[in-house]
């Protein structure tokens, strides 16, 4: 009886419309396949020398795991001085970093200040490690000079940004109050949002640490000091098993700075 009554009004139940082909998924992925066309023809794009020419780079990729490891060794100012590039460019970078972020919050600076900040950062964030160490290369030459400059231009943008959304999402409580007994801007920022911000400032700049180890081998690359202007002159000499040494020992050094970077993080949030 129950199963008689449950089925009439199913045979009369209207059936669901046919869902309509998604035309518009259609031509955007034929626009994104012409593109990519257009571009693969633009360069001449072809997988040909990876099997014509495989066994030229045999004597390399030999080399490769051949690690000579006292060059590693003896290149150990170069590491020394990649990791004082690090540290001294995250120190200066997250400092005005710091500064900045709060000029570029609503909540500690007026609106139209954190506005235009906010966009200045934006353009600043625009250009990569690289390019920003090919112009301080430009400027002050060759040397460890010229990665700082790179590396802190690079802290600055990154660092302001992740702070100045921490500084955004405060509790607005403290800073009502330390406002409503006449405290001024900095007086705010220093005894109501700072406290507030404070760890995560800190995790943001092992972050950022952590960001200039792996950069600082890419910009002594193009001549601004560090590890890696010794893999660019090791390079032009074809000595590939110091580039392998060194690289798998910048590994090594990343992996564990990686962790105790982490761990730190962890324990601040």
């Amino acid at each position: 009886m129950t199963a008689t009554t449950s089925a009439a009004p199913a045979r009369g139940r209207a059936m669901p419309p046919k869902p309509r082909r998604p035309w518009g998924l259609y031509a955007g992925l034929f626009v994104c396949a012409v593109i990519t066309v257009w571009a693969a023809i633009g360069i001449d794009f072809t997988l040909g020398p990876l099997f014509s020419d495989l066994t030229r780079g045999q004597e390399v990729v030999a080399e490769f795991f051949r690690p000579d490891w006292e060059f590693a060794w003896r290149v150990r100012e170069q590491w020394i001085e990649t990791l004082q590039l690090a540290v001294v460019a995250s120190f200066l970078g997250c400092l005005l970093a710091l500064v900045l972020a709060h000029m570029a919050s609503d909540v500690t600076a007026p609106p139209w200040m954190a506005r235009t900040l906010k966009a200045l950062l934006a353009v600043e964030r625009s250009l990569p490690d690289v390019a920003w160490a090919l112009l301080a290369v430009a400027v002050v030459g060759n040397g460890a000079l010229a990665g700082i400059l790179a590396l802190f231009a690079f802290n600055v943008g990154v660092a302001a940004k992740l702070t100045a959304e921490s500084v955004d999402a405060v509790d607005r409580g403290p800073v009502e109050a330390a406002t409503a007994v006449g405290a001024g801007a900095l007086q705010r920022a220093v005894a109501a949002v700072l406290p507030q911000v404070m760890p995560n400032f800190l995790s943001y700049s092992f972050y950022v640490f952590e960001l200039n180890i792996r950069a600082s081998l890419v910009i002594g690359l193009v001549g601004a000091g560090g590890i890696g202007q010794v893999i660019k002159t090791e390079l032009s000499r074809f000595q590939y098993s110091h580039i392998s040494a060194i690289v798998a020992v910048f590994i090594v050094v990343v992996f564990v700075l990686d962790q105790v970077s982490a761990w730190l993080r962890r324990r601040l949030i």
